[in-house]
């Protein structure tokens, strides 16, 4: 006890005993029950600081779910138990709209001129060796383990990863203390995962092969076998709503009458847009809006089960009295697009329905019912996570910022970015499409009718200015014609005209200086407003 007490107390509890000696006996009587209150409150002092951990932590990750377009409606128990229980944003954004370049900037919380993964191609530094002899080897995973987390993965990581050229299987990033997942890009069936480094394969049974679930239950039996003495944080990446939208059986008659929504930018023509947005057959033919139409309806199918999933990880924290001290966020690699500008469907593009995702937080000091403006991106979560966890975020090289004062401001102070960059490089093939033969070689994702999606100059930076006075977009190509799209979404929200042409020319010298300044952004320059 005496060495429990000198721990907490030291100098106090010193300065006790040889007052003690020094005193007559009477005194000694007298000062007993002051003494003794004083070992007791010290006492305490050290048990409840035992006993004390970190908070819990948990990240869901959804797999293109778009947040412009409705891709939250299906998830009524996911707004209920974490949206209405603690913070909703409604200006969330990646920092680039495609799965493997995304999911490294949400992994290290750097923009993709810093982290070097460009695409979904191994060529592209999608969870190549470069990749994990490098940002992998800082990636927020490890500072957790440092700072005593149980650790736990069950999904989709990297659209490479477990491949033969991307270290096989037998690949474990480091920080992770269980490690359950996906090889190659998502599926719901017929998969194989990197269970602990070992390959386990997997076929079509509902019951023992369902991706979305098997994550699910593996969460819950990782709770059951945890070490109650310290923090877990868990990292779950389910397919959904990724094709091919393969819904769990008792979903598949869900939502028969919904189609993709025909408001906004939908089959509009892109007339003043970049030339890829400028080749879709506009009106669309009725087979591209069938295609997407039953895109649409299946994704939002297969996100029943990820709703199932929220549910039963809330029920579950709670049953072993653990809900109160987790955070649980709630989001999404990137945003996606059905018939917007006459692109039947993917993401990649520069426009809000690609760039804008999902974001809601619970956890202890967020007050519910929160919906929140202040701009946040997907570099932002892993500071946010390590700032959670007690860390010092000036030893950790990240671009983005702790977004947790703007959900608990009792907990921490700081402030809201007023822009920030999205950038892009695009995808294409040497070779003409045989599919598409007149469209020439550098294409990618062409979809039915011959609209291709991607290209290799679809290469592009933007700087995204949202504050009180300005809600503008500023972008630039890689391209032969240096093409410029400008939008101010005040009153344009659907980027319908780009207006370059019509922007004060100093407002546009101004976009282009902050975008070249982003573009070579480093750590604490990434951070920089001024």
């Amino acid at each position: 006890m005496e060495r429990q007490v000198r721990d907490c107390g030291g100098p106090m509890t010193a300065g006790l005993r040889s007052g003690a000696g020094a005193t007559s006996r009477r005194q000694k009587q007298r000062g007993l029950p002051a003494a003794l209150t004083l070992l007791t409150l010290l006492t305490c002092c050290v048990r409840c600081a035992e006993s004390a951990k970190p908070s819990n932590i948990i990240l869901i990750l959804a797999d293109d779910q778009d947040f412009q377009l409705g891709g939250m409606t299906p998830m009524k128990k996911t707004k209920a138990l974490i949206g209405d229980a603690g913070a909703t944003f409604v200006n969330a954004f990646t920092v680039t709209p495609l799965c493997c370049p995304s999911r490294s900037s949400i992994l290290t919380g750097q923009y993709p001129h810093n982290h070097e993964v460009r695409n979904n191609s191994l060529m592209g530094n999608c969870s190549s060796p470069l990749w994990q002899k490098g940002p992998e080897t800082a990636a927020f995973p490890i500072y957790l383990n440092k700072q005593k987390y149980q650790t736990f993965f069950a999904g989709k990581y990297l659209n490479q990863y477990g491949k033969k050229d991307a270290g096989d299987v037998g690949h474990i990033p480091p920080g992770w203390d269980q490690w359950h997942a996906l090889v190659g890009n998502s599926q719901y069936y017929n998969y194989t995962l990197s269970v602990n480094g070992k390959e386990e394969k997997h076929g079509d049974s509902y019951e023992k092969d369902y991706l979305t679930d098997l994550i699910t239950n593996r969460s819950i039996h990782f709770l059951d076998d945890r070490s109650p003495q310290h923090p877990f944080f868990l990292m779950l990446s389910p397919p959904a709503p990724h094709s091919p939208w393969t819904a769990a059986p008792q979903y598949q008659k869900e939502f028969s009458d919904v189609k993709a929504p025909r408001d906004g930018s939908f089959d509009k023509p892109g007339k003043d847009k970049h030339w890829l947005l400028r080749q879709p057959i506009n009106p669309m033919p009725n087979s591209s809006l069938t295609f997407l139409d039953n895109a649409y309806r299946k994704r939002w199918q297969t996100l029943l089960s990820v709703d199932d999933m929220v549910e039963k990880l809330v029920k579950k924290l709670d049953s072993i009295k653990e809900l109160d001290n987790t955070y649980i966020f709630y989001t999404s690699d990137n945003g996606y697009h059905t018939g917007q500008f006459s692109l039947p469907i993917d993401k990649r593009q520069l426009y809000e329905f690609d760039i804008r995702i999902p974001l809601m937080v619970r956890g202890p000091g967020i007050k519910p019912n929160q919906t929140l403006q202040a701009p946040v991106l997907n570099i932002d979560l892993a500071p946010t996570i390590l700032d959670i966890s007690g860390l010092n975020l000036s030893s950790v090289n990240v671009d983005g910022q702790s977004f947790l004062s703007q959900m608990a401001p009792s907990l921490r102070n700081g402030s809201a970015r007023p822009f920030f960059l999205v950038e892009y490089t695009g995808e294409g093939h040497p070779t003409t499409d045989p599919a598409c033969p007149k469209l020439g070689p550098g294409l990618s994702q062409c979809f039915p009718d011959c609209v291709c999606e991607d290209a290799y100059n679809n290469t592009y930076a933007c700087v995204r200015t949202l504050d009180k006075e300005h809600n503008l977009q500023y972008c630039e190509f890689a391209d032969s014609e240096s093409f410029v799209e400008v939008y101010n979404l005040t009153s344009d929200p659907h980027q319908l005209e780009n207006i370059v042409k019509k922007v004060d020319p100093a407002v546009l010298q101004a976009m282009n200086q902050r975008l070249i300044k982003l573009q070579s952004c480093v750590g604490d320059s990434c951070r920089d407003y001024k």
